[in-house]
């Protein structure tokens, strides 16, 4: 029978290593325990509560580092992780970027201590959605900008001092950047943006230096992305969306080789998704979408399998706030299509696309992704539809809703309180009243407002 005898060195290695891990172990108690000088530091979970987030990009931060961003209702919750810090060590969680889309005031309680050794769970954030305080309409007619305040409690517009602001000629599209500080008018016959810095207080705007910024040939829409770090625009005779950088001032300096962003023919409207970062721009001649990834510099990429296709003649695209759901509505054929971006890039929705009135020009969803609204031009209302499970569209009992003759654009407001709407031939702003609800619509006592000659665009800004 055969003997095995161990290697003396080989066993003395194997016992002090065993030796080492009991010693390890036992400072750490088995893993669990704290003090081992050798195993930390060990860290607690910051955690707490979230209420009211409705917008994107809520980014707080411990002692300066950033903590991963809040998006939407679904960050709501009473046991919501923030981050981690190590344990014995003292934190302080503040806000360090607002939402937006809509804009909203966060604020942080319980938000500063020392960690021990277990988690910190009383932190509470706290957010509120910011009153509409203003809204912007460019009169392609008389090429100038009517400016309102809003009473945030009635929805009532007044004229602000000093409105209207002259732009360039033939204003068409309008935007207001995230911070409610900039706001960008398109000039179509001037192939140029008019930027503008807002005051604050008043609402009155004030040309930016250097204004007005320009364009391709013959612009059609204009779009600000979620950081408000780049603004993009779309020209219809060379059918290419451009890209600009925003300087701190609001002045704009064209990305370099944005002018070869190409998208499909004509394209009519642009728009960028709150979320994901993609711009969507309906192209109306060969009613396609097109889609493109925004880079770190601002500039696009095409998305895999773009364009897609959607209705004829598509007039406005627009996405829901958290990302997932395309909307365009197409002005010829009288419909409104809708896309999942999930697993994406653009997939029909179940039902899609779905009856409109005549002539589409405009769609709107509401900061709670609840309810879609379409002004019809040719039938001179606004069609409502519920927002159900998976993006799929329910009309609106009453739907469509009257409004003024050849109404171009529609707006909600952030609070999800109001419609605006801006009527081209009647030169003027209807506003409804939104039953939270049902999403229908009623007109306010004193609506509609004043506008100047062909209203061709409206904004509503916080």
């Amino acid at each position: 029978m055969k003997r095995y005898i161990a290697n003396p060195v080989v066993t003395w290695r194997a016992r002090l290593t065993a030796l080492f891990i009991l010693l390890v172990l036992a400072g750490c108690g088995a893993g669990i325990g704290h003090g081992c000088i050798l195993c930390g530091p060990f860290a607690d979970n910051l955690r707490g509560s979230v209420s009211g987030l409705v917008g994107s990009r809520l980014t707080l931060q411990d002692n300066s580092t950033p903590l991963a961003p809040l998006n939407g209702p679904a960050a709501n919750g009473s046991n919501v992780l923030f981050g981690i810090v190590n344990m014995n060590t003292s934190y302080n969680v503040t806000v360090k970027t607002q939402p937006t889309d809509p804009s909203q005031t966060c604020g942080v309680q319980n938000g500063m201590g020392t960690s021990g050794t277990s988690d910190v769970t009383n932190i509470v954030v706290t957010c509120t959605t910011n009153p509409p305080r203003f809204v912007y309409v460019t009169n392609g007619g008389s090429n100038n900008v009517s400016a309102y305040a809003v009473d945030a409690a009635s929805g009532a517009l007044a004229a602000i001092a000093g409105s209207p602001f002259a732009v360039g000629k033939l204003p068409v599209a309008v935007a207001v950047d995230p911070t409610g500080s900039n706001v960008y008018v398109i000039n179509q016959t001037d192939a140029n943006i008019s930027a503008f810095t807002v005051n604050r207080t008043s609402g009155a705007l004030t040309a930016v230096n250097g204004s007005p910024f320009p364009t391709g040939p013959a612009p059609t829409s204009v779009a600000i992305d979620p950081s408000g770090s780049f603004v993009y625009v779309t020209s219809g005779n060379a059918a290419t969306v451009a890209a600009y950088s925003i300087s701190a001032s609001g002045a704009l300096t064209a990305i370099p080789g944005s002018s070869q962003f190409t998208t499909g023919a004509s394209p009519s409207s642009v728009t960028v998704a709150p979320l994901d970062n993609n711009v969507y721009v309906g192209n109306q001649a060969d009613g396609t979408v097109s889609v493109f990834g925004i880079g770190g510099s601002g500039g696009l990429v095409v998305v895999s399998g773009s364009p897609f296709a959607a209705g004829t003649g598509p007039r406005a695209v627009t996405a829901d706030p958290s990302g997932q759901y395309v909307y365009v509505a197409n002005a010829t054929s009288n419909t409104l299509s809708g896309y999942s971006t999930i697993p994406g890039p653009l997939t029909p929705l179940s039902g899609s696309p779905y009856t409109t009135g005549s002539s589409p020009n405009s769609v709107a969803v509401d900061p709670l992704a609840k309810f879609v609204y379409v002004a019809n031009k040719g039938s001179n209302s606004i069609s409502a539809y519920v927002l159900g499970v998976g993006g799929t569209l329910t009309g609106v009992a009453g739907s469509p809703f009257a409004a003024g003759s050849e109404p171009v654009a529609v707006a909600v407001d952030p609070t999800d309180r109001f419609v605006c709407v801006a009527n081209a031939s009647a030169g003027n702003v209807s506003v409804f009243a939104i039953n939270t609800a049902t999403g229908a619509l009623s007109a306010l006592s004193g609506s509609p407002y004043a506008a100047g000659s062909q209203p061709s665009a409206i904004a509503i800004s916080d």
